[in-house]
């Protein structure tokens, strides 16, 4: 068989009703404000950690929103909770709290995370 140089990719597609969203659930009741996020990237913008590792708020959301939790359970731990995603937030979102909440989340439910 020939070879062109290239292959084609295997198709993802996000299966909602695999993925995990006991995560997402637990942040979403008690912090609401998480809904209103749009990932405008303001966040992933301002975020100091950001600066010097591949860390991005932005990223984690969307994937936590998915229920795509392997992602963030490694990158949580770099986020330093300055504070400074909160305050740039157009829509008002407490993200310093999402992180934290997060964190405890990921502590509630799964046996090896932090």
């Amino acid at each position: 068989m020939d070879k062109f140089g290239f292959t084609i990719s295997k198709g993802r597609q996000i299966n909602y009703d695999q993925n995990d969203r006991r995560i997402y659930n637990y942040i979403i009741e008690n912090e609401p404000s998480f809904r209103n996020c749009i990932a405008c990237g303001g966040c992933s913008g301002s975020c100091s950690a950001g600066n010097f590792t591949r860390f991005s708020l932005r990223e984690l959301n969307i994937l936590i929103n998915r229920g795509e939790n392997d992602l963030p359970r490694t990158n949580l731990k770099k986020c330093m909770l300055c504070g400074k995603c909160t305050l740039i937030c157009p829509r008002g979102v407490n993200t310093r709290n999402v992180v934290f909440l997060a964190k405890q989340a990921f502590k509630r439910f799964d046996s090896y995370a932090f």
